[in-house]
């Protein structure tokens, strides 16, 4: 297990290391990166494997889960760090979807046939198309990178 520091108000949180999600292939798939790691808090993991959906707390059926997705970009020394966070991430599948398919059909798109959503759309501009359910924010790098809770020698 790893502690990841998140930005505030999250702060540090334990995670799963090696915990492989489509990033992995879908990042390199657009972009020149080596490598991509992913990660997953402990209680995120935990709520996955429950199995259970989360509770709607209003009338739009959202629930009061929250997430936040911290990225962090490393260049030798140079790191780079943007967040995106909002509330009950399963209800933010329905407008992502629907953002995509207007830009196809307006011709909106970088490329064709089998691609990541990354090389097929202008991410930035993707992303500010959804303020309503989603926020987005470069963030000044962080001091401390991850740290091991267990020693491995």
């Amino acid at each position: 297990m790893l502690d990841w520091e998140f930005p505030a108000p999250l702060g540090v949180r334990p995670v799963l290391g090696e915990f492989t999600m489509a990033d992995v292939v879908t990042v390199p798939s657009h972009l020149d990166i080596p490598e991509v790691c992913t990660y997953i808090t402990v209680n995120a993991a935990g709520d996955l494997a429950a199995g259970e959906a989360p509770a709607a707390v209003n009338e739009r059926g959202r629930s009061a889960q929250t997430f936040t997705v911290d990225v962090v970009v490393r260049a030798g020394d140079v790191r780079r760090r943007a967040v995106a966070h909002g509330q009950d991430i399963y209800a933010i599948s329905a407008p992502l979807a629907v953002e995509a398919v207007h830009r196809i059909l307006a011709g909106r798109i970088r490329a064709t046939g089998v691609a990541s959503a990354g090389r097929i759309f202008d991410a930035p501009d993707f992303l500010r198309a959804l303020p309503a359910h989603l926020t987005v924010e470069a963030l000044p790098v962080f001091a401390r990178p991850a740290t091991s809770s267990t020693s491995a020698d």
